[in-house]
């Protein structure tokens, strides 16, 4: 964990010196198509008839696009491809044990749509709210790896290139593989996922 943090905190102190060299910026008064990386934090959880005690906290990383789709507002599409490590602590099941803990990696592609309000001093905030697909990669349980859609929906604030977000989402599709459960477990058992995000970047 002190790595990862450190591994964070090195990138923070680095993006003002990335933003000298960028292509033009981030602009809600203009339409164009726009490019950024992401880096954050991600905490996430599993709920369902599998759940986990005890939230898990990981790294996301992630390359997004986003393109302007309205000539008269603000409104702009953006996509990407986001690695998040996610899952939880203690796994258990009507109220027992497993014993066991759920690690769960993802490779995520939300679809939003944002919307920005500008403020004083070049600011500009941006809610946003969509649907992702996420794919399971790796992790120490194979038996919560079904793909997994569900929506995203959050907050960006962006200032010159620079950019942040606040972000929650949670997934409607069970991820629990009924043939892989373990012994004594009900096999149409349900699971889902979930996670509060704290992400960094960069617009170009």
């Amino acid at each position: 964990m002190k790595k990862l943090f450190s591994f964070i905190a090195a990138c923070l102190l680095a993006v003002p010196t990335f933003a000298q060299f960028s292509s033009g910026g981030f602009s809600i008064d203009e339409e164009h198509t726009y490019w950024g990386i992401r880096l954050g934090v991600a905490f996430g959880g599993i709920g369902g008839d599998i759940e986990a005690e005890d939230g898990r906290t990981g790294m996301t990383l992630a390359g997004i696009v986003g393109l302007r789709v309205s000539e008269t507002a603000p409104v702009f599409l953006e996509t990407g491809l986001y690695y998040t490590e996610r899952g939880g602590e203690k796994l258990k099941a009507g109220g027992q044990a497993l014993g066991h803990d759920g690690h769960l990696n993802y490779l995520e592609a939300p679809l939003l749509i944002k919307y920005g309000f500008g403020l004083e001093n070049e600011v500009a905030v941006l809610p946003f709210l969509g649907p992702y697909l996420g794919m399971g990669i790796s992790g120490n349980y194979k038996f919560l790896n079904h793909p997994e859609m569900g929506f995203k929906l959050g907050c960006g604030f962006e200032w010159s290139n620079l950019y942040g977000e606040l972000a929650y989402q949670f997934g409607v599709t069970n991820i629990a593989d009924g043939d892989e459960l373990p012994t004594g477990l009900d096999k149409n058992a349900s699971s889902h996922g979930h996670a509060l995000c704290v992400n960094i970047g960069i617009n170009f």
